[in-house]
This record gives structure tokens, C-alpha cells and sequence, in this order.
């Protein structure tokens, strides 16, 4: 099982040999391929060659490739998740649109619900309050617009009434990283399952080639939010982004089970397409964080 976040940050070379993905930089080191989910690629100046691409697009590893500032600016993706991915495909076209509705219903209260535990941990009891409310008042397709109510008072209680989203600054900048990390890995469950990532549930920007990425994140957004809340920020650097790198590799509870949130994230990805193509909602499998982890 995959669930290694492989991360090169200087000058090298990657290529293959035999099941190993081999780095020659300063020094030579081997990683075994079937252990890696994500490889950020941090550095423009990493090469790679053709039978390690290969083997990457064979073993579902997500590529993520970095600009000059060290941020994600493109990922490898391929052309084939799955065996029946023309069947999965077709089906993707017609989802019931009620089944939708009623999934995003799901997905908008469990991000809530997490926003409000999270305040309720931090004694934030009057904010936890009100998003306890807008959780309960969710309609099918969130109608009345509840998550975006949920947002502000949330945020606001987190980094206070003059912090908004849209500033440039630190903590944003952290966030945005963060929610980066999950949407890649979110896409790559994805493509692994054989959907596309542009056609939403919700989402339906025709500029956002991630839109169905976008919708299932939604949940696993307060992993970030958590991780950043404890960061002190002057400045957001190369240590921060690895250090919110950690957050894959955190233990949280799903169906029962003890996993890693990568892992987590396939199992609840999974649960997400069989809700919409058995138009049954029940079958959602959402995390619960584990406090001591």
C-alpha cells in the first residue's frame, strides 16, 4: 500500500531501477516505488526519465511539480485511472441530480461539523454554537447558502473579525498551501478510481479543471486549519509547507479503523462514488480527528 510523501528539494536526477526510484543528487538515494503516494518535486532543476514517468503513471503515484517559489504549479496525470474507466465515465455524465444534492447536503454538514468540533476544542463555545445550527439547517444542495454562513463566523473565530480569506498574507498563504495538499491528493483518488476531476457534484466552474476534486475535499479542510491555527506565521517559508506536508501523515479514524489521512481520503473518496451511483447517501464514510494523534 502506498502512503509515503516523497519530497525533493535540491538539483537531482530520478530514474528507475528495479522498483526502486533512484535520486542522484549530492548524494544517491533509493525509495521504493510501491511505498510512495505523492512526490512533490520542489526544485525546477529535477529531471526525470521516461521509464520512471512510466512507472509512476503505472503505480498511481501523484507527481506534483513546483515552481521557482516552491509552489505547486502542475501535476502528472494519467490519461487512464482504471480498467473501466469508459464505463465509470458515462456513468459520471448522468448522476442523478438528486442523489447530488442530497451527497453535497452531506459532505457541507460534515465539513460544518468538524468546524464546529474544532471551535468547541478551543472553548469557542458561542461561535461552535451557531455553526451547530447552520450544520442542522443544511438543504440539499445547500440551497440557502449554510457553509458560506458557517465560513465566516468560523474564520472569525479562529484569527479574528478583521482576518478574511482573500488577504494577502501569511496565514492565508499557509491555508491556501495547505487545502492544496488535500486537493491533490483528493484528485489523485480521483483519477485512481477513473472519474474525471472536471465534472463536479456541486461545483461547476468552467475555468476549475478540479471541480469534483473541490467538492469531496470540503471535509478535510479543518486539517489545515488545525495545523495552521498552532503555526506561528511572520512569514510563511519552505519549512512551513513542509511541515503542513506532515498532515497525510496524520492518524485519524475512518470506519472504524486507525489510518494514516491519505489513506483516509481514498477510503472516503470511494464511499463518495459508491453513494452517488447506488443513490444512497448512507454509504458516506466521513473521518473523526483522534485528539491524542
Amino acid at each position: 500500500m502506498s502512503w509515503r510523501t516523497v519530497i525533493v528539494s535540491q538539483q537531482a536526477k530520478l530514474d528507475y531501477k528495479m522498483g526502486y526510484m533512484v535520486v542522484r543528487g549530492e548524494e544517491t538515494r533509493r525509495v521504493l516505488i510501491d511505498e510512495i503516494a505523492i512526490l512533490l518535486l520542489e526544485n525546477p532543476a529535477v529531471a526525470l526519465t521516461g521509464c520512471l514517468i512510466e512507472k509512476l503513471v503505472e503505480k498511481k503515484v501523484r507527481v506534483i511539480f513546483c515552481d521557482s517559489t516552491r509552489s505547486p504549479t502542475a501535476e502528472l496525470t494519467p490519461y487512464r485511472g482504471s480498467h473501466d474507466s469508459s464505463a465509470k465515465l458515462r456513468a459520471q455524465a448522468v448522476w442523478d441530480a438528486e442523489t447530488k444534492a442530497a451527497v453535497w447536503r452531506e459532505i457541507v454538514a460534515e465539513k460544518i461539523r468538524q468546524q464546529y468540533v474544532f471551535l468547541l476544542s478551543l472553548k469557542k463555545t458561542e461561535e461552535a454554537a451557531l455553526l451547530d445550527t447552520y450544520r442542522r439547517q443544511v438543504e440539499p444542495g445547500d440551497a440557502t447558502n449554510r457553509e458560506g454562513h458557517a465560513a465566516k463566523v468560523y474564520f472569525n473565530a479562529l484569527f479574528g473579525k478583521s482576518f478574511t480569506r482573500g488577504a494577502l498574507d501569511p496565514r492565508n498563504a499557509a491555508l491556501n498551501y495547505g487545502y492544496s495538499l488535500i486537493l491533490s491528493a483528493v484528485n489523485r483518488e480521483v483519477a485512481v478510481n477513473g472519474y474525471l476531476t472536471q465534472f463536479g457534484i456541486f461545483h461547476d466552474n468552467m475555468f476549475n479543471p478540479f471541480n469534483l476534486s473541490c467538492d469531496l475535499m470540503e471535509p478535510f479542510r479543518v486539517l489545515v486549519d488545525r495545523m495552521v491555527y498552532t503555526m506561528p506565521l511572520p512569514s510563511f517559508e519552505t519549512a512551513d509547507k513542509h511541515a503542513l506536508w506532515k498532515l497525510l501523515e496524520q492518524p485519524v479514524a475512518i470506519d472504524g479503523c486507525r489510518q494514516l489521512t491519505a489513506n483516509a481520503i481514498k477510503i472516503y473518496v470511494r464511499s463518495v462514488f459508491d453513494a452517488i451511483n447506488d443513490r444512497d447517501p448512507a454509504k458516506l464514510l466521513f473521518f473523526e480527528i483522534i485528539e491524542d494523534g
